[in-house]
């Protein structure tokens, strides 16, 4: 009868660093997530002294840039979902109490109206929520 061999009670770990360049590797060979560089997409007019970017749309939510010249405003309007709005770079205020700066985060609920929108000085916004409608933002 051949010996049989000794296993031991548990096979030892592989060290991290392997783990991890293992993960890499398979993380790095799907197609799982988009990456736009700055220069990528396209700016399109939205509103008088408003741009917007489109960066990625899914069942009805899109996320998107958009870029106000000083001064520029966006009107009062409903929001159809959920959309958060964060500050990349400039000022924005809603209506005439609400300040924001740049790192600044705001969510309007479904179903609710926020005053007009505005830039004293120029902003970049990343905003999620709902399609805007065609027309949206011109008065």
């Amino acid at each position: 009868m051949e010996p049989q061999p000794v296993w031991p009670k548990h096979p030892p770990e592989p060290p991290p660093s392997l783990w991890w360049r293992l993960l890499d590797r398979v993380v790095e060979s799907s197609n799982t997530y988009l990456t736009l560089a700055a220069q990528d997409g396209r700016w399109q007019p939205f509103a008088p002294g408003v741009q917007i970017k489109f960066l990625y749309q899914r069942q009805g939510v899109l996320s998107y840039l958009l870029q106000l010249d000083a001064g520029a405003s966006i009107y009062a309007h409903r929001h159809a979902l959920e959309e958060e709005c964060i500050v990349l770079d400039g000022d924005v205020q809603l209506g005439s109490q609400t300040e924001f700066g740049a790192g600044s985060y705001h969510v309007a609920r479904a179903g609710t109206w926020h005053p007009t929108l505005r830039s004293r000085s120029g902003a970049l916004l990343f905003l999620r929520g709902a399609v805007p409608p065609v027309g949206y933002g011109l008065r």
